[in-house]
């Protein structure tokens, strides 16, 4: 499996290692996750929702009722621009941005009627103010605190979306590839993220002091900006961003979301 270490998805593996210690969890950025998805390295892993959409051919499979999704202020994917967002000609993203990226053109697209060029990757560690676009995109941790330069504007891109649309966004799911036997993983994946959620003020011990953040922040952040359920209304949200995105060419057209059968079959053992 596959996850990342951002501080919105602790609660989705909370403990996996305890509960279910033949789980292998292998850590990188969400980008990279899809990339390693696709090409068979990973069984299931947490990547972007845009990344399901562009790999649906290949077979995936989303595990129903996990997400990463916010219904207004998400806090860690924010765009920052030096001009105004109609006059936005030049875009930076951050390295492990893909979901959050196609959001951004989405947005600028219908709300402001620009189409920036995508002009370079901002990699983990490289301050803000080292690239010279027009607006700069940056998500996860990261995010969470501005930088010290001043910005014409900045907008937290969950909430821009909740006010196009009056959907929340769904970021990241669980994904797993074709012919995967998911076993019991959908009940072990639902006890770590209830565990998670009954424990977020560990993991905001743990954390937080890393990020620059106090305890109450990443407490508010885990419980009001983010929501870890694929609901009807995140599903129904996901398949408008399936058809915006496909608009601007920056997912495939007519992607049926399609769903892992978790139900499990009852063991022929146990009715001898």
């Amino acid at each position: 499996m596959g996850a990342v270490r951002y501080l919105n998805a602790k609660p989705l593996y909370f403990g996996l290692g305890a509960i279910a210690p033949g789980v292998r969890l292998e850590m990188d950025l969400p980008s990279r996750l899809a990339d390693r998805l696709g090409s068979g390295a990973l069984d299931v892993a947490l990547i972007p929702s845009v990344e399901y959409l562009r790999g649906a051919q290949l077979g995936y499979r989303i595990l129903p009722g996990f997400a990463i999704a916010s219904g207004g202020p998400v806090r860690s994917v924010k765009l920052y621009s030096r001009v105004p967002f109609d006059r936005i000609d030049r875009l930076a993203l951050d390295e492990g941005s893909r979901t959050s990226q196609a959001l951004a053109r989405v947005w600028l697209a219908e709300a402001h009627g620009v189409r920036p060029t995508l002009v370079e990757s901002l990699p983990m560690g490289v301050p803000v103010q080292e690239s010279t676009a027009d607006a700069v995109l940056l998500i996860g941790d990261r995010a969470m605190r501005d930088p010290d330069e001043p910005f014409h504007a900045v907008v937290d891109l969950a909430e821009a979306w909740k006010g196009l649309t009056g959907l929340p966004f769904v970021f990241a799911l669980w994904v797993a590839r074709e012919g995967v036997d998911l076993g019991d993983l959908p009940e072990i994946l639902a006890r770590c993220r209830s565990e998670g959620l009954a424990h977020v003020d560990r993991i905001a011990d743990e954390v937080g002091p890393g990020l620059g953040l106090t305890r109450g922040e990443c407490i508010d952040y885990l419980t009001r900006n983010i929501s870890y359920d694929l609901g009807e209304s995140e599903v129904t949200a996901l398949r408008l961003f399936a058809r915006k995105a496909a608009a601007l060419g920056l997912a495939p057209e007519d992607v049926d979301l399609a769903f892992a059968d978790t139900r499990r079959l009852p063991d022929p053992a146990a009715r001898r």
